[in-house]
């Protein structure tokens, strides 16, 4: 290698090193173009009224935070009051899983029982997990703050990228080589109608999986209804993994009445699950791109592992913009392109 080509790839592996130093922050810049880029398709479609640009990335903004603040007053009164009974109810779900785990050791033969002697202090370490939460309130509460201030960095990022998208994505552009920036420009375009797709989609789901699972908890007779449809509503926004997940607290909070009605909502919500993919999905994701459940599965827990909450959060954007970058770039633009040019090589 020449000295030149030595000092391009040390270049490169010192910013792929700071890049990895501050990873948080690139992904909290990302989450802000995804969020800036779905605005800016609102705010283009209030300027087909012929609304000022200016006037209408002030409405929109004023309608996103009128929705927030609305929903949180609408439901924040309710919510408080269903996660205290839920923190009074956390010693009764214990203590329930402490009998019914006695009752497994009275029904199941010694030698089957062996296998599963790493659940036998499940209890015990579950409460001892909530007398720590609840120990620790300041260092949540330190947590919580610095949360705040990433979302308050979030939303300026948003509002700054949304102020003037063309210029933000000419520099972008600009990093490429010359013959090449017409072809980036269409790729991004493909990212911004997959995401603005994948965004619509999943926000209706989320809607239809939280009434459904409010009303199916509420029939049933479930303690906290609310709080578990919102839980519920809110992890369907990582596919696969969310919505396993959410299963998790109804079922204990049904093993305080009956074991019948934890069974019920194990049915009620493998029933939901099965509506949500066969029916749900299809209908509402008509303009997502094609992504395999294998990929989505692996993509969120690579993410999660690589970049820990954040990743977990972003893991389908992140999926969607790199598939598209690999298929456009890499699969037609080199790979396809060499074939070609090998084929012709050998035909002269």
């Amino acid at each position: 290698m020449r000295l030149g080509q030595w000092i391009g790839f040390l270049a490169l592996a010192i910013s792929l090193y700071i890049l990895w130093q501050i990873k948080q922050i690139v992904l909290l810049v990302f989450a802000a173009v995804v969020l800036a880029t779905v605005l800016n398709n609102v705010v283009r479609q209030m300027q087909r009224y012929r609304i000022k640009r200016g006037i209408a990335i002030a409405i929109t903004i004023v309608i996103l935070l009128a929705i927030i603040v609305g929903f949180f007053a609408a439901i924040a009164p309710r919510l408080v009051e269903q996660l205290q009974q839920l923190v009074a109810l956390l010693p009764q779900v214990s203590q329930r899983l402490r009998e019914w785990f006695v009752w497994v050791q009275s029904v199941i033969p010694s030698p089957m029982l062996e296998q599963f002697r790493g659940f036998e202090n499940f209890a015990q370490q579950l409460q001892t997990l909530i007398t720590r939460l609840l120990g620790n309130f300041f260092v949540l509460l330190n947590n919580s703050v610095g949360v705040v201030i990433n979302l308050l960095l979030f939303f300026v990022l948003t509002i700054m990228l949304l102020s003037n998208p063309p210029q933000y994505r000419r520099i972008f552009i600009l990093g490429f080589p010359a013959f090449y920036r017409q072809r980036i420009d269409e790729i991004l375009n493909e990212c911004e109608a997959s995401l603005v797709g994948w965004i619509k989609g999943t926000l209706i789901a989320m809607a239809v999986i939280a009434v459904v699972s409010f009303i199916g908890l509420s029939l049933l007779g479930v303690p906290l209804p609310l709080i578990n449809a919102a839980l519920a509503g809110l992890l369907e926004f990582i596919p696969n993994v969310g919505p396993t997940l959410s299963i998790v607290p109804p079922v204990l909070l049904a093993l305080l009445n009956a074991p019948w009605k934890a069974v019920a909502v194990i049915v009620l919500y493998i029933g939901i699950q099965q509506f949500e993919s066969l029916v749900l999905v299809p209908w509402i994701m008509k303009q997502e791109v094609d992504l395999l459940p294998v990929f989505t599965i692996l993509a969120v827990v690579v993410f999660a592992s690589l970049f820990g909450f954040l990743g977990l959060f972003l893991a389908i954007p992140l999926l969607i913009v790199s598939q598209i970058w690999i298929k456009e770039v890499l699969v037609k633009d080199i790979l396809d392109r060499w074939y070609l040019d090998r084929n012709d090589r050998f035909k002269h």
